[in-house]
């Protein structure tokens, strides 16, 4: 007779806590990470003290919901190497990788800011930069991508997608394709290019760059 009771309060506690994640998950995509625990749980529907209960801090939060978001960069990265066409596995990563960052704000400020998401988040976007590499190396060597392109400008091509969605997606929620499209096609490789008249961040540089930037201030 005990038991029951228990079993349903944890039954209880479960959905609760995928209600918030899902809630979070939602509000985070809107208003990035500008959001509270308090936004959280209203958005969810539930009391302020439910969120406390299973997220002590923001910061356990952001870590639940984004570790899995940053994984699936990961998983792009690691699918696109498969194709057998450089230039087409390039193309593939950067227009679902934009993809996600112009429609997930939060997912945006998680992977090109250091200012949220704990070891596990950080471990994940460890393992992405290695397969950037990968794919920059492997378009390059080829002959699709210009000589100057390196890995490091990947991922601010997807903040630029996303700086495109956020100031005009409300207009046109695709536009940032368009801006998308183009620097793809300035990237790839022409005869007689003229070298780029800035360097790309070497990998301190872009450490040091996300480190920089808190997206909720």
């Amino acid at each position: 007779m005990i038991d029951k009771p228990c079993r349903g309060l944890r039954k209880d506690a479960e959905r609760n806590r995928q209600r918030v994640l899902t809630a979070a998950r939602e509000l985070f995509a809107i208003k990035g990470m500008e959001a509270t625990l308090n936004d959280v749980a209203h958005h969810a529907g539930v009391g302020v003290g439910t969120v406390y209960r299973r997220f002590a801090t923001k910061e356990d939060l952001v870590e639940a919901i984004f570790e899995e978001g940053v994984a699936e960069i990961v998983c792009l990265a690691e699918t696109a190497l498969q194709h057998e066409n450089s230039w087409d596995g390039f193309v593939w990563f950067m227009e679902r990788h934009c993809e996600l960052s112009a429609t997930d704000r939060g997912l945006r400020e998680i992977v090109y800011s250091k200012a949220y998401g704990g070891d596990r988040v950080e471990c994940a976007r460890e393992a992405l930069v290695p397969l950037l590499s990968k794919l920059v190396e492997r378009a390059r060597r080829d002959g699709h991508l210009r000589a100057d392109i390196e890995h490091t400008d990947t991922p601010i091509i997807g903040l630029l997608a996303g700086t495109v969605s956020e100031w005009a997606g409300h207009v046109d929620p695709d536009l940032w394709r368009r801006y998308v499209a183009l620097l793809l096609e300035g990237m790839r490789y022409h005869p007689d290019q003229k070298p780029l008249g800035t360097a790309a961040l070497d990998g301190d540089q872009m450490h040091a760059a996300m480190h920089g930037w808190d997206p909720a201030g």
